[in-house]
Parts: structure tokens; C-alpha cells; sequence
């Protein structure tokens, strides 16, 4: 998630078993050792653009990693801190720590807790990136628990995202169930199905399936009652017709297994670029083919040379407008 979710969550763990005195300092070190992992960002490469795709919420991420990356906060704040013993700060950075991976696992992104057991990209889909709704709450009830040196407040920090991430757990079943149903009625037997929560809440998902060769992306809102918003579909990506040219030994040819991995397999050729492949799980318009990434192959490339990588946000700022009318059902 949001590295200001993350940090309040990473405060309120220690800040719930520290004492008054300790709040402060507690919430310093678990706010920072709470975003720490997302330090894996920095390993990019100018020459391969995907080489931060496959480290991003990896090894840092991982829940075996969490007693080393918490050992390093520590020797890295403990000095910060002169209220706490190195044992304490320990304690404090390992709770930060430990929220992360989790909490990004939430997320539909993906996220390799098993690392290096599996590289399977862990995703629950319950929570957006970005919801206002789990991070405002959640670091005003962290300051408070501050200001009024009492950690009950970080305790209900913790129950309220709790109950939050449950709640998006009934909130995509339901529109796993809807979207499966509108599926049928259109005479499709989806080979797998998947919802997604929009940006910003968890009342409006993005619902995409496989069927016949091709992805369908709806756009459902689950309040008191069901709202479907139909939506666009595209080809799935078939490497033998649509780039039957690419040299299956070259560096672009493995770059897009590398991108299929990371995408769960949700990948499509660009309706709309040639020699673009993108990834169907995102776009701003949850009921829309509008990726929010891709990858571009060249077609004069050497056998050695990577794809590009390529993020378009164009239009945001008009579709947001759009996007507030479908969660509030207009």
C-alpha cells in the first residue's frame, strides 16, 4: 500500500504493546521499519526496465526476511532513540517490520511472502493501494495515541484496519459471485475470475475473467445492492499469432514471460499501440481496456536488447469525475 498507510500501521503494532512512556519512540521506529521494505524500489537498472517489476515486494517483503530487516532497522535507529534498549528498539522495528508484506498482500499487486520458498505472488485483492478510508483513521488514531500518551488509541487502530481488510474480503467475494453470474448470462464458463477493488474504497470493483480467448473487464459496485457497469474485452495475448516475427530465444521473448509473471498471465496485445503488450488487471476506469502499464517490443531489436517499459496515466484528471459518480452509484 501507501507508504503513509504503511508507517501508521507500522507504528500503531509497537505503540499497542508499549508503555506510555514508550510511545513515541515506539511509533518513530515502527513507522519507519514499516515503509523500510519498500527501499527495494531503488534496484532498477537503466538498461533493464523490468528488473525492478521482479524485485519490487520481494525479498523485502518476504516473511522470512522480516527478522534481518528488522535487525538492520535497529542498528540503523537505534541510536535515535534514548529511551530504548537496543532488545526494545529490536522489538518495536520487528512489529514495524512485520506489518508490511502483509498488509501489501492485501493488495492486488502481488507480493512474494514465501520468498525464497516460492516465488508465487501472494494477492488477496481486499483493499485498494490507496483508500482514504484505512490511512486517515489509522494516523489519527496513531498521533492521538501520541498526544495522549495512551496506546488504547493505537489498539483501536488496529481493530478498525482489521475489521476494514475483513470487510474487503466479503466486500470482493460478493463481487466475485455477481461477476461470475453477469458472466453466465452472457453464455460464458470463465476459465478464472478475479475482482479487484477500484481506486480509493472498496464499493466499486473491477471484475475481469477469461472466456474464449479473450478478457472481459466489468466494473461492479457492491452497496446494498448490486450495480453492474458493463465494459470493455480484448484478445488474450498469443505470442504464435501476434508477434509470430519474435525470435523466441531473444531477450524480448523472456522479457514478456518475466512481464506474465508478474501479471499473473493477464496479459493482452494493445488495442491501441502496435508491439505493445499490456497488463489487463489496471487501468483508472475499473470497467475499461486503459492499462496502466505495458511493455513495447522493437521489432529491429539486437537478440540482447530488453523491451521497454511504459506507465500512462494520461487522463486521470477526467476520469476521476467519472470514476466518483460509479462508486456513488449516479
Amino acid at each position: 500500500m501507501d507508504p503513509f498507510t504503511q508507517g501508521a500501521l507500522g507504528a500503531a503494532l509497537p505503540q499497542s504493546v508499549a508503555s506510555s512512556k514508550q510511545l513515541r519512540s515506539a511509533a518513530l521506529v515502527g513507522a519507519i521499519s514499516g515503509m523500510a521494505p519498500d527501499l527495494d524500489v531503488l534496484i532498477q537498472s537503466s538498461r533493464d526496465p523490468l528488473l525492478f517489476l521482479e524485485y519490487h515486494r520481494q525479498f523485502t517483503h518476504a516473511l522470512l526476511f522480516i527478522p534481518v530487516g528488522a535487525l538492520i532497522c535497529s542498528i540503523v535507529l537505534y541510536p535515535l532513540v534514548k529511551n530504548l534498549s537496543f532488545k526494545q528498539t529490536y522489538l518495536f522495528c520487528f512489529l514495524g517490520y512485520a506489518t508490511h508484506g502483509l498488509l501489501d498482500a492485501c493488495t492486488s499487486y502481488g507480493t512474494l511472502l514465501f520468498w525464497p520458498l516460492s516465488d508465487t505472488r501472494v494477492a488477496w485483492h481486499n483493499v485498494s493501494v490507496v483508500d482514504p478510508l484505512v490511512t486517515v483513521p489509522m494516523i489519527v488514531l496513531v498521533a492521538t495515541s501520541i498526544v495522549r500518551s495512551n496506546p488504547i488509541f493505537a489498539r483501536v487502530a488496529l481493530v478498525w484496519i482489521l475489521g476494514y481488510l475483513a470487510a474487503g474480503v466479503t466486500q470482493r467475494e460478493r463481487a466475485e459471485t455477481a461477476g461470475a453470474e453477469y458472466a453466465a448470462q452472457r453464455g460464458h464458463a470463465p476459465v478464472r475470475l478475479e475482482a479487484k477493488p477500484s481506486f480509493g474504497n472498496f464499493l466499486l470493483w473491477k471484475v475481469v475473467y477469461e472466456a474464449n480467448g479473450r478478457y472481459y473487464v466489468d466494473a461492479l459496485r457492491t452497496g446494498t445492492r448490486i450495480s453492474f457497469f458493463p465494459g470493455e474485452s480484448v484478445e488474450k495475448l498469443n505470442i504464435e499469432h501476434h508477434f509470430s516475427d519474435l525470435n523466441p530465444m531473444s531477450q524480448q521473448a523472456k522479457d514478456i514471460e518475466r512481464f506474465r509473471w508478474f501479471s499473473s498471465g493477464y496479459l493482452a496485445p494493445d488495442p491501441h499501440h502496435a508491439n505493445r503488450i499490456i497488463d489487463v488487471r489496471y487501468s483508472m476506469m475499473p470497467n475499461a481496456i486503459d492499462a496502466l502499464w505495458s511493455i513495447e517490443l522493437t521489432p529491429a531489436a539486437a537478440l540482447n536488447d530488453h523491451v521497454g517499459f511504459i506507465t500512462d496515466r494520461s487522463g486521470s484528471a477526467e476520469k476521476l469525475p467519472l470514476l466518483i459518480e460509479m462508486i456513488l452509484d449516479n
